[in-house]
């Protein structure tokens, strides 16, 4: 039988998503959204796709939570986009309450799953879905980390002229203009960024990876990111579904790591079945420490915004 993942929200990232897992074929889908005949329809379509791509996968497109019931993964991806000019944060009051509403309705159904959480912002949106669903803090995540690194990993191997493959990159920190690239523990093939790019190089991408998404944002003017949203979702939700431990820079609840505690923020994790199974800590230089204690200060002010 195969695994279910729920995706909640069939806007660009949902749907995105929801063609990755079923066009891989890793599980079964149902795909959710408030929207009359929105869902059903992305998921016929998706459904007449699975031939074409030889997926035995099954998609179901719905406006009822009961048929995200026994869901291995829950994924949160509803919400407002940002627009031109917003920032992540300007999102705040509108989405706490939609993932509150998606996480209460999804975790009383699926009271098992791990929740993976995308809607901005989404270091924030974790934490209201852990005091919401009531689930273990291990089994609730946020996505940002993974596709931070991953735009920093592009920006890199576009400046070195390589393959993003040969690329492995680390981003910490909440997913927003604070967050914390780490050219340091960045390498081509184990090899440091810092022996092949110049610090004023460095600091030009690093930059580029804070307004990333805001870069998108302000070419698209009607929308943000979602095919990279999605993709680091997707390699989420396959670590978990395949128990996979696989290393990657997740929003997880810190107690005490990183000299943080009771807050989402990202960093590297080992990702399986079990969800958040370690926080990995690094030695961090003084530099490195103080920009993690002030993105971590950045995402502590929002959550106290709404009193959770």
């Amino acid at each position: 039988m195969k695994k279910k993942v729920s995706v909640i929200g069939a806007g660009n990232v949902g749907a995105s998503l929801a063609q990755m897992i079923v066009q891989s074929a890793i599980a079964d889908v149902v795909l959710f959204d408030i929207a009359d005949g929105v869902p059903e329809g992305k998921a016929l379509d998706l459904s007449e796709a699975c031939p074409l791509w030889g997926s035995s996968s099954s998609i179901v497109g719905t406006n009822d939570y009961a048929h995200t019931a026994d869901s291995d993964v829950i994924v949160i991806t509803a919400g407002f986009p940002r627009k031109p000019g917003m920032s992540r944060d300007d999102l705040l009051n509108a989405n706490a309450k939609v993932v509150s509403e998606v996480t209460e309705k999804t975790a009383k159904v699926s009271p098992n799953a791990v929740i993976i959480v995308v809607t901005n912002p989404m270091d924030v949106m974790a934490q209201v879905s852990l005091k919401v669903s009531g689930f273990d803090p291990f089994r609730v995540m946020g996505m940002g980390g993974i596709l931070d690194s991953a735009r920093f990993r592009t920006f890199v191997a576009w400046e070195l002229n390589v393959s993003p493959e040969d690329v492995e990159a680390l981003v910490l920190g909440g997913h927003g203009d604070l967050m914390v690239p780490m050219p340091r523990f960045t390498t081509i093939k184990g090899v440091s960024i810092i022996e092949l790019i110049s610090k004023e190089r460095i600091d030009a991408l690093v930059e580029r990876t804070r307004h990333g998404g805001a870069e998108i944002v302000a070419l698209l003017k009607t929308g943000s990111a979602y095919y990279a949203p999605a993709a680091a979702t997707y390699q989420m939700v396959k670590a978990v579904l395949f128990d996979e431990k696989r290393m990657l820079p997740c929003a997880a609840y810190l107690d005490g790591e990183y000299g943080a505690k009771g807050i989402y923020t990202g960093v590297p994790v080992m990702l399986g079945s079990g969800g958040v199974e370690k926080i990995v800590e690094l030695n961090l230089n003084e530099q490195e420490k103080a920009d993690l204690e002030k993105s971590v200060a950045a995402v502590k002010s929002l959550v106290e915004k709404l009193n959770l």
